[in-house]
């Protein structure tokens, strides 16, 4: 199925910088429709929980800081192939090779030589899920039923 939804984060560095409009606008002009919307300050039990897959590695509680440090803008996307466009848009992960024109490459400028300084972690702007299993079960964790701007919607599972 080409029609998905997926999660986005603009992290605390991001809302830090006031970037939020320039982010979001870049997925909208993209074609993809923003149905649920929400700045969040996230508890220590909600970051340990999104970045559960890196438990035990040595950069876990600097991930777990960083998504502390400040409100997030969490968003539920959806469009045709949103999970790749997104991740498309948002450029490499690490934003010294993010390519011009993303997200990363445009706002961000850390390198992971500079993580070593930062106890493993980079301010890198934004996170999308990277499957539609991630993306459901971050989508999840992050929104209620109640937070959808459509209360027509089918249900999450349905759509991804």
């Amino acid at each position: 199925m080409t029609l998905e939804k997926t999660f986005i984060l603009i992290k605390p560095d991001g809302v830090k910088r006031g970037l939020i409009g320039s982010i979001i606008q870049r997925y909208e002009r993209a074609g993809l429709r923003l149905c649920a919307v929400k700045l969040v300050s996230c508890t220590r039990e909600q970051a340990e929980e999104h970045y559960a897959e890196h438990r035990g590695k040595s950069f876990f509680s600097s991930l777990v800081a960083l998504l502390t440090s400040g409100p997030s803008l969490a968003i539920a996307a959806e469009g045709a192939h949103a999970i790749a466009v997104v991740r498309k848009l948002n450029g490499d992960t690490e934003p010294q090779s993010a390519a011009p024109g993303t997200i990363r490459g445009d706002f961000a400028h850390m390198g992971y030589t500079r993580s070593a300084e930062l106890k493993g972690t980079i301010n890198n702007m934004v996170h999308a899920s990277d499957s539609a299993e991630s993306a459901l079960r971050e989508l999840s964790l992050w929104f209620d039923d109640s937070d959808y701007t459509d209360p027509y919607e089918t249900v999450l599972k349905e759509f991804i």
